[in-house]
């Protein structure tokens, strides 16, 4: 099999030049191929410097995934990186594109780094559960300090080719055509520079305060997590005082604990269950796809803006309807309000707002939609009001364009009856708010043609969207899933648990929220019957007594002006009063009984989902959980979590609930398989 690495002779300059498309991952023929160009060099006499150059659109731009899991084959990269760095000629790194992961580290064990400006470098290993492993701990502060090490390593996110430079981990900026040429009369300029300059051989000073202030900054972004305190740790060895050898030994300590443990997995687990979620597997390979020029939407309300906004940062011309000049005035006014709030943050330049405002169409007349190539319907959750839109639009709409409605509940085939075009017609579920929250469920009716759900999949990743393919049933998978949560915790209000008890439980498990802040947040009013003498819940007297959340300072807690929230004395007195009506014994709940109460239905809910079809794989569920109501990452979802809680073990507790199980659920626990 032909390497991907290759070398070339410029004079007295040895370029090893990497060619693995697309991303040129450091995978075992590419890591061999830079162990035998590095001992090419070292063993020519005549060669006095290398380059080490990548072909395509992008440096080393990490691991090879496909080797994730397996035994390791050739030389690994810590010791490939450590035979560069040992080289006795000066080795210059020539990065464009970007340097991650592994990328990075080879860069960082090179003796010189020139970047087009364009170039990104970063360690996003810590976003897999991990660290960079090969030396990247200890190299990055010795290059370019604790504070800037802690940043890239702890959050992952990458940084400019300019802060590289500003840091001392670029040496120098080429040309953003020049790359090459650049680099070797770089390669030239320091080829007789003795001592050659070898990270490992550098001391970092220490900087407790930088260490400690970044902790702290951080400290609720890295709730939960074990990666961002391994990453911590081991930039805070290197300017302890440790030996280079030291600091390796102890990254390599960190490294092996984080990668036996279950949040790597999780964590990797949702690398690949992302990628594989955009995957439908019954549409024909080379489906053509409808071409989205322009979209519609019904409704400029907070769903119909965030959903807006959107398409218009992808580019994609946006015509939205409202019924009263009022309503659209307040929406398209929000609308730049949260563009300008973005520009003011240096997320926009200001003629990017004016560009994506110039792009919008606000108009009183659904007939202004009859260009548009996807309408996506945002108006009030209601089978009768949504039915007489789609009736509208069938009229309205030219041939081809795709119907869609953002529904979180209603059954799709219903709204595509009423049509004369059901194959056109899918569901566009967005997560409020919805140009923040990443998940799309895609919700394909019985009629959906397959161009159409493919069209609709494929246009998730330029507006930032994960998408999940659901069948059509009540709440499609992420709102079935959580309306068993909610039973569950308002079944054990009646037992004696309390709304503060349930919620400090979920909490600390991981989410971001309990079921009743959520409810709090989200409107206790919502989808309440409006008729305060029928009390049929203890959400039906809340709501009769105007505690309909933070809107209005009482739901399910109390709240002060900042949307603080305190245990309500009227909430218990409500909740005690139910209960004594009920024949239901009073009873106390442990954290335990509280997490299996409230989760493993959502599990058993999961397993009729896939049962039914609803779902294409466990995978795609955990992808809706984590992406839509905040599941913690390092758990990897709801399918996942079962799987390490043991599904014998979540049986065994629907049982002793007497929840009924689901069969797949119990035939893969009594096989002893997982999902």
């Amino acid at each position: 099999m032909t390497s991907p690495i290759r070398t070339e002779r410029h004079g007295d300059v040895l370029v090893i030049v990497s060619d693995n498309p697309p991303v040129n991952a450091l995978g075992a023929a590419v890591r061999a191929g830079l162990d035998a160009g590095i001992k090419e060099a070292a063993g020519d006499a005549s060669i006095a410097a290398v380059v080490i150059r990548c072909d395509g659109r992008t440096f080393f731009a990490g691991a090879d995934i496909t080797e994730f899991g397996k035994p390791m084959r050739g030389p690994g990269l810590g010791e490939v990186i450590d035979t560069i760095e040992a080289c006795g000629k000066p080795v210059v790194a020539a990065i464009h594109g970007t340097a991650l992961g592994g990328g990075c580290e080879v860069a960082l064990g090179c003796h010189y780094r020139i970047a087009v400006p364009s170039a990104k470098l970063g360690t996003p290993e810590v976003k897999l559960g991990l660290l960079p492993g090969a030396g990247g701990t200890q190299r990055l502060p010795r290059l370019a300090g604790v504070a800037l090490a802690l940043e890239m390593t702890a959050t992952g996110n990458p940084i400019s080719a300019k802060k590289a430079q500003e840091a001392g981990l670029v040496d120098r900026l080429a040309g953003e055509d020049s790359l090459e040429a650049d680099a070797l009369a770089f390669a030239k300029e320091v080829a007789g520079h003795r001592p050659i300059p070898r990270a490992s051989e550098r001391t970092v000073a220490a900087d407790r305060e930088a260490v400690e202030a970044f902790r702290k900054a951080n400290a609720r972004k890295f709730r939960g997590f074990d990666a961002p305190a391994a990453n911590i740790a081991c930039v805070e060895k290197a300017s302890s005082g440790a030996t280079f050898a030291e600091g390796i030994a102890f990254e390599r300590e960190q490294f092996t604990k984080l990668m036996g443990g279950t949040q790597s997995a999780a964590q990797r687990h949702l690398f690949f269950a992302e990628r594989q979620a955009a995957k439908v597997d019954d549409i024909p390979e080379g489906t053509q796809l409808r071409p989205i020029k322009r979209v519609g939407v019904i409704g400029a309300g907070t769903m119909g803006g965030g959903i807006s906004m959107n398409f218009l940062q992808a580019g994609i011309p946006v015509t939205i309807v409202e019924t009263a000049q009022e309503a659209l005035d307040r929406g398209t006014g929000t609308i730049r309000k949260n563009y300008e709030a973005s520009a003011a943050k240096g997320r926009f330049q200001p003629e990017q707002v004016e560009a994506m405002m110039g792009a919008l169409t606000p108009t009183l007349s659904l007939d202004d939609l009859k260009e548009c190539d996807l309408i996506i319907e945002a108006v009030y959750e209601n089978m009768d009001v949504k039915k007489e839109l789609f009736t509208k639009l069938d009229a309205i709409a030219k041939p081809g364009a795709i119907l869609a409605s953002n529904t979180s509940y209603l059954n799709i085939d219903e709204m595509a009856a009423v049509t004369s075009r059901p194959g056109d017609v899918i569901g566009t579920h967005f997560f409020s708010p919805a140009n923040v929250m990443k998940l799309l469920e895609v919700v394909r009716g019985a009629q959906t043609a397959p161009d159409v759900l493919a069209t609709v999949m494929a246009l998730a990743k330029p507006i930032g969207k994960v998408a999940v393919v659901s069948g059509v049933c009540p709440g499609f998978i992420g709102n079935r899933m959580l309306s068993q949560r909610q039973q569950a915790a308002n079944a054990m209000l009646m037992q004696g648990a309390d709304p503060e008890q349930i919620d400090r439980v979920l909490v600390e498990f991981g989410m971001p929220m309990g079921p009743f802040q959520m409810g709090d947040l989200a409107g206790v009013d919502i989808g309440w019957h409006r008729d305060p003498n029928r009390i049929e819940s203890i959400r039906d007297a809340l709501a009769a007594r105007g505690r309909w959340g933070q809107k209005t300072k009482k739901g399910w807690y109390d709240y002060d002006d900042k949307r603080n929230p305190t245990p309500s004395p009227e909430v218990k007195e409500i909740i005690e009063d139910f209960r004594s009506r009920s024949n239901l014994q009073r009873r106390t709940f442990t954290d335990e009984e509280i997490l299996a109460a409230t989760l493993y239905p959502m599990v058993n809910e999961g397993a009729k989902i896939l049962d039914e079809g609803m779902a294409q794989r466990a995978s795609d569920i955990d992808v809706v959980w984590i992406y839509g109501y905040g599941w913690p990452v390092y758990r990897g979802g709801p399918m996942f979590w079962a799987n390490t809680v043991g599904l014998d073990k979540v049986v065994a507790g629907l049982d002793a609930n007497d929840v009924p199980v689901a069969p797949m659920l119990r035939r893969k626990a009594e096989a002893g398989e997982k999902f």
